[in-house]
């Protein structure tokens, strides 16, 4: 972890799938089989983490994406929630006043006009393709033919 008011943080791109709809970013993690749904304010937090600009930066190019000033305050909890989820290059240390700060913490500190820009970031761990499966194995116990991927179940074992 860096920490620097003047660090520019990088979005992680590699192994990661991601799908744009009107108002959210979904990213899944290929590496840690993560599911990640990052509202408009925390996507495009994360859309400006190109290494180049640093979260003043990100912070003054917010505001004119959404038409209202945002304190920077935001975009470092942003960056954090990003940071903690993996989807930085490198996790950031933000600065004191916000480090550790729950979102209703922040929402009580900056005002009801942050309450249109905070930052959400929702994550889901994805199953992984052996515990996704829908029916059971042959020789697993059943007690219906539903259960088995063969359809068959006889006397409580599948494939029987």
């Amino acid at each position: 972890m860096k920490l620097s008011n003047d660090e520019r943080p990088l979005a992680r791109k590699e192994n990661l799938v991601i799908k744009e709809t009107a108002d959210e970013l979904l990213i899944y993690d290929r590496e840690r089989d993560t599911a990640h749904c990052l509202n408009q304010t925390a996507a495009l937090v994360w859309r400006y983490c190109d290494g180049k600009r640093n979260v003043g930066a990100i912070t003054d190019r917010i505001s004119k994406d959404l038409h209202t000033p945002v304190d920077e305050n935001i975009v470092w909890c942003a960056v954090e929630q990003l940071g903690r989820d993996r989807l930085l290059e490198e996790r950031l240390v933000p600065p004191p006043q916000i480090a550790g700060l729950t979102r209703r913490q922040m929402i009580r500190a900056l005002g009801v006009a942050a309450v249109v820009a905070v930052p959400v970031v929702t994550s889901i761990v994805a199953p992984t393709p052996a515990q996704a499966v829908s029916c059971l194995p042959d020789g697993d116990s059943c007690s219906s033919p539903a259960l088995c991927c063969s359809n068959l179940c006889s006397a409580g074992t599948c494939g029987t």
